[in-house]
């Protein structure tokens, strides 16, 4: 039984650009159905800011097995065992925030990958097998293969610690959580200070020297993407639901306003 194919990490390990649809306040199988129909390459699913429970998230992640969209899943930092149940129930890679040391992140590749990489326990064949998987050892190999791990950075002090960071195994990829980055700079909201400049430039070199794709998240105008795109960032949060449907709804509500 062949390993469902991780579409988003394989267009990331061909160098090519993957963009996601977050999703904070839509439920159900057609979440990952709208994000497909609209252009997407992953899902999104906020379990740290969003309400969803394991089980509505898990539902989303089944569904979009056949959606042409992979499910991703971000969970709290200090609830890596949410991140763990969504992977056994059709998750297909962890964005895991607040990743400030390298300890953080070996923490987490600990978590989500099964040995010799990581401890995660196995919980017997998933969705990605059609729940009849081969033997173990192979489906643990090629599952630690095909899953996709994400440490954000966030912080000063992740920024600080970055070289680290990215030289940990096991991490495909490091995102910049723009907004909390501001943040915690005593500069919020503002994505173009030099000051972010510069992390993205360290976190994009860091990135390069070890293999990692760059990440970036918070940063939806069409001035400053581009320019830290050309840093090299391909694994793009493109926004969120809620900010999809305020902007086709407000432009629509103007629209028919001036019939």
């Amino acid at each position: 039984m062949a390993i469902t194919p991780n579409h988003t990490l394989d267009k990331l390990r061909a160098g090519k650009t993957a963009i996601g649809f977050g999703i904070h306040h839509l439920r159900g199988p057609v979440a990952g159905a709208l994000a497909a129909a609209s252009g997407f390459d992953w899902i999104f699913i906020d379990m740290e800011h969003g309400a969803m429970s394991v089980d509505q998230a898990s539902a989303m992640c089944v569904a979009a097995q056949g959606q042409g969209v992979t499910p991703i899943v971000r969970c709290c930092r200090d609830a890596l065992f949410e991140g763990t149940r969504c992977l056994d129930n059709g998750a297909m890679g962890v964005v895991v925030p607040h990743i400030d040391t390298a300890e953080d992140a070996a923490e987490m590749v600990r978590a989500f990958r099964f040995p010799p990489q990581g401890m995660r326990s196995w919980g017997g064949p998933p969705i990605q097998y059609g729940y009849r998987a081969p033997d173990t050892a192979t489906a643990q190999a090629e599952t630690n293969a095909h899953i996709l791990l994400c440490g954000m950075i966030e912080t000063p002090e992740a920024v600080a610690n970055v070289e680290a960071i990215a030289a940990t195994p096991g991490l495909d990829s490091l995102m910049i959580g723009t907004s909390d980055l501001t943040a915690t700079m005593g500069i919020a909201g503002q994505i173009g200070h030099p000051d972010v400049q510069a992390a993205y430039a360290r976190v994009a070199a860091a990135c390069a020297a070890h293999g990692k794709v760059l990440g970036m998240g918070g940063v939806y105008d069409e001035v400053w993407a581009p320019k830290y795109a050309a840093l090299g960032a391909r694994f793009i949060l493109g926004g969120s639901d809620h900010s999809f449907l305020m902007a086709g709804a407000s432009a629509r509500a103007r629209f028919l306003a001036g019939l």
